[in-house]
């Protein structure tokens, strides 16, 4: 699990990409979430669908990066969402927590330093 936790630390998306799933994550709801990005199968184990949907992730940012005719935002948004999500609901969430605190701190950083020197 630690492994997969590891592999979502290290993506690398478009800020704007993250910003709207980390908008969308606090209302993400398995039961409704699921069934539209999985269709009409049951949900399978916590790691295997964040691995599913890092999987989804992965060829979805390949579609982005080539500028797939095919390729949707929205899509692309929802599946960062169920990923955000349902690494939250995994015993190890308070890594992720961490690492999300590190970020917000990190930011606020760049933003204090960013606006002292426009003083």
């Amino acid at each position: 699990m630690l492994d997969l936790f590891d592999r979502l630390s290290k993506m690398r998306r478009p800020r704007l990409l993250i910003r709207a799933a980390r908008i969308g994550a606090p209302h993400y709801c398995r039961q409704r979430h699921l069934p539209r990005l999985l269709g009409d199968c049951s949900a399978p184990k916590p790691s295997r669908l964040i691995e599913h949907l890092i999987e989804e992730e992965h060829t979805l940012d390949h579609q982005r990066r080539d500028n797939d005719p095919g390729y949707s935002i929205v899509h692309h948004i929802n599946v960062l969402i169920a990923l955000m999500g349902e690494a939250h609901l995994t015993p190890h969430a308070p890594h992720m927590q961490m690492t999300q605190q590190k970020v917000a701190a990190t930011v606020a950083d760049r933003r204090h330093e960013t606006s002292q020197r426009v003083a």
